[in-house]
C-alpha cells in the first residue's frame, strides 16, 4: 500500500512537473533528488509491503516512507493551490475570458516558489534519514530478483468481454431444492397464512449464494417481491422504504413519508391483497425482525419471508422453518475450486492433484475460502513451485476460530499486484452489503489517482481491466451485468473481505469509515467516508489536523452551516461526494465548495430534487467528473471553463442563458466544444447546441440530451451526431410543452461502428427504410412517443444485430402490427408499453427465433393472443401487465400443450383469478 501512495505521488509530479514548467523549473534540482529518491523506495516497497506485517522494524520503515510522501505531495498540492487562487485574484473583474492572462507572473509567484523549494528540501532531508535508519537497524534487502519483478506495471492484455455466470450453487443442490419447497410447494397446497423460512449458517457458508439462486428461482410465483441486504449498521424505516419501493416498483425520495410509522402502514397497505415475497439478507439480531414484522401482514394469499442469518436465535425468534446450511464435503469442495479456477473439465492439472487437495483441505469446507483460493490460483502458473508457495504462506496461521477464513482472504489480498491493492481497499469505503455502480466506482478510482497511464488506453478502460481482474479474483462480487454485453453493471464486497479491507486502509492510512473512528485520536487517513448521520461536531474537531484528500458522504449531505468550520481545513480535497439528497426543497450547494481547486470528484446524487450550483464552481479547473444525476438544476454558462472534465452528468441540468453580449462565445472561448476529454455529457438542450461545437467532441463516448429541442433541431445539430463516431450510447428525447415536433435531419448512423444503444424520444416523421441508414453494430433500440403511423416492425426487423427492442408510450400509434417471417435474428427482449391504438399484433412463424422475453403493458384493445407466440420454444418469459380481459382469459383458460407450457411462464397483473404471479421488470436503457 505504501508503494501505492508512491507511485501516485510520482505519477502526479511528472505531469505537474511537464504541463507546469515554468512554475518547476525554478526548484527543478530539489524535484529531480525527491522523485530519483522516491522511485528508488517504490522498487523496495514492493518486496516490503507485504512483509511488514510479520517485521515490526520494516513496519515503521514503510510507514515512514509512505508519510514522507504524503508530506511531499502535501507540498505540491498545496503550491500548484496557491498558485491557482492567485491566478484566479488576478483574473476577477475582468470581463472577457479570452483577455485573461494564462499564468501568473513572476512577482506573484516568487514567495511560492521560494517556500516549494525550502519545504522539498526538508523533506529530502527527511528522506535522506530514513534511508539512513534502513542500514542503521538492519532491515534486510530483497534477496532474490523476484523481490525486485515491478508487480506495480500494469500488464497489457487483450480486450474480452467478462462471460456472464450463472450463480454457482456447487454442493448446494439438495439446500436449494429444500428451501423452495418451503417457500412454493408445500406452500401453494397447505398455506395461507404467511410462512418464515431462516437460512442460517457462519459467515462464509454461501447463505447470500443460496437465497439468491432460490430468490431468482421462485419469484415468479409472487405478485410482488423485495429483496434487501440489512447487516449490522441498519435503520428500520430505510428497510421498510426499500421494501416499499421495490414491491411497488416505484422511485420515491425518503422525504414523502416522514416517519418509520408512515413508511410502514403505507407498505402493510399495499401488502394487505397481495401474495408477496421478501427476502431479507444478513439479519444480526432480533429487533430488526421485531421492527419489521409488525408491517408485513400474516393472513391470507401464502406469502412468504426468508432470512439469511449467522444467528440461530433470529430464526427461533421470527418463529421460522429453519434451514441450516453445513461445510462442503471434501468432492464439493474440490469441485467448486476447480470451477473458479476456470477449469471446464473439473480436472486437476498434472502433476498438482496432491498439492491441490492439500490446499483445498485448509478451506475446511468454507465456500468462501475455496472460491477465493480458486481466484487466487486461477492467475498463478501452474507449476509446483507456483502453489507450494501458496501452500507455504505464513498467513494460513490467520485460519483460526469462527472468523477461519481470515488468513484465505490475507493471502488473496497479499498476492494482489500493487496497482490494484488500493482499489480493491477503496472498495470498503461504501457501506455494507452496498450495491456500487461499476461507472461510479471507476470515476472514484481515476480521481484518487489509483490508476496509472497504460499506452494510448483511456484511464476509464484500464480501470475497467483492474475491476475484471479483481471479479476474476473473487476479491470483488458481480451484482448486476448488462443484458446485452455482459459488462459489469454494479458490484459488491462481501462482509469479510469489507473488514479486511477496513482494517488494511486503516493501516494504510489510505481512509477511514465513520462508524470505526476513535474520537481520542485526530483523524491522519487521507479519505473519510461518513455513512450515518450528518457529521457531528466531535468529529469534525478531529479534521483540524487532519489531510484529508476525500470526503464522502453516504447518508445526508453536509450543510451551508457545517461547511463553515470545515472547509479551511479540506481546501486540498480532490474527492468530494455529498451522498444522496432526501429533502424536498431547494438544496443549495456552498458557495465554498468553489474554493476547492483540487478537486477532481464532485457528486450529488437526487430523486428529481431542485439543486442551486453557485457560480464559483467554475474555478474548479481540476474537475474531472461533474455527478447530479437525478437533480434539476441551472448550471452557470462559464461550465465549459473546465477543460479537464470527463463526465458531466446533469440530464436535468439547463445550462443557463447568456448575456446578449456573450452569445458569441457559443462557439468562441465558452463554447462546449472546450471540453475535449468530456467521455460522458447528458444535458438537458439549450443554446449550446446551437453552431457545430458539439460535433468537435468526437471523443464522447455517452451522449444523452433531453427537453426542448424543437428549436435546435437544424442542420447544425444533425451535422454534429453525425460526426460522433465514438459514441457508445445516445439518448435524444425532445420534449415540448406543445404537440411533439416533427423531427427530421437525421443523417446516416453508417459510420458509428461503436454505437450499440439508441434511445429516440419525440415524434419522428417515418423511419428510414434503408437498413444502412442504422448503426452497424446496433444491439438495443428504445423508441418512446415517436407516434409512427406506419408499422415499424417491417425496417427493424431487418437490422442485423439487434437484441432488445423497446417500443414504448405511443412510439406507434397504428392498430396492426405485424413481425413477418425471417424478421428479427437476433432479438431477444421485446419490451411494448401503452402502444394504445394497437388492436391486432401477429407473429409469423419464423419471426424472432430467439426471442426469450416478451413483455406487453396496458394493451387494453387487443382482445386475441398473438398466435405466432406458441411456436416460440426460447420464449422463457411472458408477462402481461395491465392486459384486456378477453387477451388473459384466453391465455389462461385455452387447453393444449402450448398454452400450457405459455402459462407455465407467464405473469401478469389483471386480477382474473385468485392466483395471480410475479410481475417481472426490467430496464436496460441508457442512464
Amino acid at each position: 500500500m505504501a508503494e501505492s501512495s508512491v507511485a501516485s505521488f510520482l505519477e502526479k509530479l511528472g505531469n505537474l512537473a511537464s504541463q507546469e514548467a515554468s512554475l518547476f523549473g525554478e526548484v527543478e534540482g530539489q524535484v529531480r533528488l525527491l522523485r530519483n529518491e522516491l522511485e528508488w523506495m517504490r522498487l523496495f516497497l514492493e518486496y516490503a509491503d507485504a512483509r511488514r506485517r510479520y517485521d515490526k522494524r520494516l513496519k515503521l520503515w514503510v510507514n515512514q516512507i509512505r508519510d514522507a510522501a504524503h508530506d511531499a505531495e502535501d507540498v505540491v498540492d498545496e503550491f500548484m493551490f496557491k498558485v491557482e487562487h492567485k491566478r484566479q485574484q488576478r483574473l476577477h473583474g475582468l470581463k472577457f475570458l479570452r483577455f485573461l492572462p494564462s499564468c501568473v507572473s513572476v512577482a506573484d509567484k516568487l514567495p511560492f516558489i521560494q517556500e516549494l523549494n525550502d519545504r522539498i528540501t526538508e523533506i529530502n532531508i527527511t528522506i535522506e534519514k530514513i534511508l539512513a535508519n534502513k542500514k542503521r537497524y538492519g532491515i534486510e534487502n530483497p534477496s532474490t530478483s523476484e523481490a525486485w519483478s515491478s508487480s506495480n506495471e500494469v500488464p497489457c492484455k487483450e480486450k474480452t468481454l467478462p462471460v456472464v455466470e450463472e450463480i454457482d450453487v456447487v454442493g448446494f443442490e439438495t439446500d436449494v431444492k429444500s428451501v423452495k419447497e418451503l417457500l412454493v410447494e408445500a406452500g401453494e397446497t397447505t398455506e395461507t397464512r404467511r410462512v418464515v423460512v431462516s437460512i442460517v449458517g457462519m459467515g462464509g457458508l454461501g447463505k447470500t449464494t443460496l437465497a439468491k439462486k432460490v430468490y431468482n428461482d421462485v419469484k415468479q410465483h409472487f405478485d410482488c417481491d423485495a429483496w434487501v441486504y440489512v447487516s449490522q449498521e441498519y435503520r428500520t424505516r430505510d428497510l421498510l422504504f426499500e421494501i416499499l419501493n421495490c414491491v411497488t416498483n416505484e422511485k420515491r425520495i425518503m422525504t414523502e413519508l416522514d416517519s418509520e410509522a408512515a413508511v410502514g402502514i403505507e407498505l402493510r397497505n399495499f401488502l394487505s391483497t397481495k401474495k408477496y415475497l421478501i427476502v431479507m439478507d444478513d439479519i444480526w439480531c432480533t429487533q430488526v425482525w421485531k421492527g419489521l414484522n409488525a408491517y408485513l401482514p400474516i393472513e391470507g394469499y401464502g406469502s412468504k419471508v426468508l432470512i439469511t442469518s449467522r444467528n440461530k436465535e433470529v430464526a427461533l425468534h421470527a418463529n421460522s422453518h429453519l434451514h441450516e446450511l453445513h461445510p462442503l464435503n471434501e468432492m464439493e469442495s474440490e469441485e467448486l475450486f476447480l470451477r473458479k479456477m476456470g477449469s471446464s473439465t473439473l480436472a486437476w492439472p498434472q502433476g498438482l492433484e496432491k498439492l491441490g487437495k492439500e490446499i483445498v483441505a485448509k478451506c475446511k469446507g468454507l465456500p468462501l475460502a475455496t472460491v477465493m483460493l480458486g481466484g487466487l490460483l486461477s492467475m498463478k502458473e501452474k507449476t509446483q513451485f507456483s502453489w507450494q508457495k501458496v501452500l507455504d504462506s505464513k498467513d494460513w496461521h490467520l485460519s483460526q476460530g469462527p472468523n477461519s477464513c481470515l488468513g484465505i482472504l490475507a493471502l488473496s489480498y497479499n498476492d494482489l499486484p500493487n496497482y490494484l491493492k488500493s482499489c480493491f481497499l477503496y472498495c470498503g469505503i461504501f457501506p455494507e452489503n452496498s450495491k456500487v455502480k461499476s461507472s461510479e466506482l471507476i470515476r472514484l478510482w481515476i480521481a484518487e489517482g489509483f490508476v496509472q497511464t497504460r499506452g494510448a488506453e483511456t484511464l476509464e478502460d484500464l480501470a475497467e481491466d483492474y475491476l475484471y481482474e479483481l471479479i476474476q479474483r473473487n476479491m470483488i462480487q458481480v451484482d448486476k451485468r448488462d443484458r446485452l454485453d455482459g459488462r459489469v453493471k454494479s458490484c459488491r464486497m462481501h462482509d469479510f473481505l469489507r473488514d479486511l479491507a477496513i482494517s488494511e486502509a486503516k493501516d494504510a492510512r489510505l481512509f477511514e469509515v465513520h462508524e470505526n473512528i476513535d474520537v481520542r485520536y485526530p483523524i491522519s487517513s487521507r479519505r473519510l467516508s461518513i455513512q450515518q448521520s450528518l457529521i457531528k461536531k466531535n468529529i469534525s474537531q478531529h479534521l483540524h489536523n487532519s489531510r484529508l484528500r476525500s470526503l464522502i458522504f453516504l447518508s445526508e449531505p453536509l450543510q451551508e452551516n457545517s461547511w463553515t468550520y470545515l472547509q479551511e481545513h479540506i481546501k486540498l480535497l480532490q474527492v468530494l461526494d455529498f451522498g444522496v439528497c432526501q429533502y424536498q426543497n431547494i438544496y443549495t450547494l456552498p458557495r465554498k465548495v468553489g474554493e476547492l481547486i483540487n478537486l477532481k470528484y464532485l457528486c450529488l446524487r437526487g430523486a428529481g430534487n431542485r439543486i442551486r450550483l453557485p457560480t464559483p464552481v467554475v474555478r474548479l479547473v481540476n474537475l474531472q467528473t461533474l455527478d447530479l444525476d437525478g437533480n434539476l438544476l441551472c448550471l452557470p454558462c462559464k461550465i465549459w471553463k473546465l477543460q479537464q472534465l470527463r463526465h458531466l452528468n446533469c440530464p436535468g441540468g439547463i445550462v443557463s442563458r447568456m448575456p446578449f453580449t456573450e452569445r458569441f462565445f457559443i462557439n468562441g472561448d465558452l463554447g462546449v466544444h472546450q471540453l475535449t476529454n468530456l467521455q460522458t455529457l447528458a444535458l438537458q438542450g439549450g443554446e449550446w447546441l446551437e453552431g457545430d461545437g458539439l460535433g468537435q467532441l468526437t471523443q464522447l463516448r455517452q451522449l444523452k440530451i433531453m427537453g426542448g429541442l424543437t428549436p435546435y433541431l437544424k442542420e447544425g445539430f444533425f451535422k454534429s451526431i453525425a460526426q460522433l463516431t465514438a459514441l457508445e450510447n445516445l439518448k435524444l428525447i425532445n420534449f415540448s410543452s406543445k404537440r411533439k415536433t416533427i423531427v427530421s435531419g437525421f443523417m446516416s448512423f453508417s459510420h458509428h461502428t461503436r454505437l450499440q444503444k439508441l434511445v429516440l424520444g419525440g415524434r419522428l416523421e417515418k423511419l428510414p427504410v434503408d437498413t444502412g441508414f442504422y448503426p452497424p453494430n446496433l444491439l438495443q433500440l428504445k423508441l418512446w412517443e415517436t407516434e409512427l403511423e406506419q408499422d415499424p416492425m417491417s425496417i427493424l426487423g431487418e437490422l442485423p444485430n439487434l437484441r432488445i427492442l423497446k417500443l414504448l408510450w405511443n412510439s406507434y400509434v397504428g392498430k396492426k402490427m405485424n413481425c413477418s417471417e425471417g424478421r428479427f435474428h437476433q432479438l431477444e427482449f421485446l419490451h411494448m408499453e401503452h402502444l394504445s391504438n394497437l388492436e391486432d399484433f401477429t407473429v409469423e412463424e419464423g419471426a424472432m427465433p430467439k426471442l426469450r422475453t416478451l413483455q406487453m403493458e396496458w394493451f387494453w384493445k387487443m382482445k386475441k393472443f398473438p398466435d405466432g407466440l406458441l411456436g416460440l420454444r426460447n420464449l422463457q418469459e411472458l408477462n402481461l401487465l395491465h392486459c384486456s380481459n378477453e387477451l388473459l382469459k384466453e391465455v389462461f383458460q385455452t387447453q393444449g400443450e402450448d398454452w400450457n407450457r405459455i402459462r407455465l411462464i407467464t405473469s401478469q397483473t389483471h386480477p382474473i383469478s385468485d392466483n395471480t404471479s410475479f410481475i417481472l421488470l426490467d430496464d436496460t436503457g441508457f442512464h
